[in-house]
């Protein structure tokens, strides 16, 4: 789909984006946004922030996202890495997963973050606001509508007055029961588990109050997750409610969040066999875990992000980092369009890219979902007696530990199949992640990516035709020296590569003529400015 080129030329000083949803999906895009010189209006329909911890998880990936914007380290230190997961089957401590050794050489954050979302929106919301942006709440979006060269929206205020907003384009980040994709009138196709869950804050003593992760499996099939929380006297849990304490809550829809069931009437035997002591209560909600993907991530102007665009089993807590990793995506592309410095057709990269992950981490979360939850006695075997040793044992094999965090923490992502990504050079692809190289001294490869801009990384030396030639002239150009750790990240020698705003490899490209390919790949995707 192609645009006028209005966009590029606005010169009022009203808002190029309205982003609908503040939570992380939407602050994360607002603020790159921000930080690329994109004018933004962020609203959210709840009058307040959302006081509650819900998703927990920060993989790496994400880590390394917000290091583009100077993020990172002030999200670890209010965070907790974790070291390690503990499987436990019947009360018996049947063994532990090591995280950090296998992140090891591939990423600065080689581990787990926990940080509850209630305090991660609260940092990115100071830190969009600091940038002169402020979020407004209870701002909820009726409907809108695509005209000639901008979106016009119809928002209800929290004062009951229903105002327009034009913009030139919308962002979706507004959950699972998104307006924005109600209006596009876009398939949320899937479905819902029958298994009804419980999320609870709790303060509480036992052998699984040591800040790390711990999975148990009791004997009656159901199951807890206990995740250690940077207080090491409150924790996190997951689990299942018991069957008969859902048959009693007559009358109940399979969606309902059976907001009357309380602590008491969850699965409580599982607890009590690996003697965790739960001594208060701080928090506790039901919900049903839901598999979803949109049939469109893009409608012309309008866009679809995080729960919006996909939802699943909360496996591997990848749900909210792989909303971020959209806003991400996303962010660069419109900035560029609404420069004037890419072609509008930059954008039809988007769905493409992000789609195809979203389907694949829905399937692959929903067989390991069902894995846990699966009922009957050989499914009870499996996860007592047959899997926490499968599992254990085959953590021991260095490979299969690494595969697993490539995975888990998001580094593994590519884009290889994208209309943007070309090229070979080494055993990178264009559309992979940059592989993290450090280098001599405290710095490594991924500090240029601080500039949220494209870049040429050459790592041993220069070829001369780089800094020469017209069609390379104007690109950041980054000469790291050759090494081992460059060698056993993929790259090759002497070779080019050309580097998004996210991260993502572009362009690899070795030998004679690579700046004429830089320069043809350039000009062929209308890239003007870098």
């Amino acid at each position: 789909m192609t645009f006028g080129m209005s966009e590029a030329k606005d010169s009022a000083a009203g808002p190029q984006v309205l982003v609908v949803g503040a939570g992380p999906t939407g602050l994360v895009l607002a603020l790159w946004l921000t930080r690329l010189g994109v004018r933004v209006r962020i609203v959210d329909g709840a009058p307040e922030p959302g006081q509650t911890s819900r998703a927990l998880a920060v993989h790496a990936r994400t880590l390394e996202l917000y290091r583009q914007l100077g993020l990172a380290h002030e999200v670890v230190r209010a965070g907790l890495p974790l070291s390690g997961a503990n499987v436990w089957a019947r009360g018996r401590h049947e063994g532990r997963l090591e995280f950090s050794a296998p992140g090891a050489g591939m990423t600065p954050f080689p581990y787990v973050l926990t940080y509850p979302q209630d305090e991660h929106e609260r940092l990115l919301s100071q830190k969009l606001e600091s940038l002169g942006v402020i979020i407004e709440r209870g701002a909820e979006l009726l409907d809108f509508e695509e005209r000639s060269g901008h979106v016009t929206a119809r928002l209800r205020g929290p004062d009951g007055v229903v105002r327009g907003c034009d913009v030139p384009f919308i962002a979706g980040c507004d959950g699972a029961r998104s307006a924005v994709r109600h209006t596009l009138g876009v398939g949320f196709h899937g479905g819902t588990y029958a298994h009804l869950f419980y999320v609870a804050d709790v303060e509480a003593e036992g052998p699984q109050m040591n800040r790390e992760v711990h999975v148990a499996f009791a004997d009656d099939g159901n199951f807890v997750v206990c995740f250690g929380l940077r207080d090491a006297r409150h924790a996190r849990l997951i689990g299942a409610v018991r069957d008969e304490a859902i048959a009693g809550d007559a009358g109940a829809r399979p969606t309902e969040r059976h907001d009357g069931l309380e602590w008491n009437d969850v699965s409580r035997h599982v607890v009590e066999q690996i003697r965790l002591a739960v001594k208060k209560v701080s928090w506790f909600s039901t919900y049903r875990v839901h598999h979803r993907v949109a049939s469109r991530f893009r409608v012309g102007r309008a866009f679809l992000l995080g729960d919006a665009a996909h939802v699943h089993s909360p496996v591997g807590g990848q749900g909210m980092n792989t909303g971020i990793g959209d806003a991400c995506n996303l962010a660069w592309k419109l900035a560029m369009v609404l420069r004037g410095t890419a072609d509008p057709g930059l954008l039809d990269s988007y769905e493409p890219e992000r789609m195809p992950f979203a389907r694949t981490l829905v399937g692959t979360t929903d067989r390991a979902f069902e894995l846990v939850t699966a009922r009957g006695t050989i499914a009870r075997r499996m996860r007592t007696d047959v899997g926490p040793r499968v599992l254990t044992t085959a953590f021991r094999f260095e490979a299969i530990r690494r595969l697993l965090f490539k995975t888990v923490s998001q580094v593994r992502i590519h884009y290889r199949r994208s209309p943007l990504s070309a090229g070979r050079a080494g055993r990178i692809h264009g559309g992979d992640r940059l592989p993290w190289v450090p280098t001599v001294g405290a710095g490594d490869n991924f500090d240029p990516l601080t500039s949220l801009g494209w870049q040429v990384h050459v790592y041993g030396d220069s070829p001369r035709e780089l800094t020469r030639s017209p069609g390379a002239r104007g690109l950041p150009m980054h000469v790291f020296p050759w090494s081992e750790s460059a060698a056993g990240a993929g790259l090759e020698r002497d070779s080019a590569y050309l580097v998004r705003p996210d991260g993502y490899v572009a362009l690899a490209t070795s030998g004679a003529g690579a700046a004429d390919r830089i320069g043809r790949y350039v000009a062929t995707h209308g890239i003007r400015s870098m």
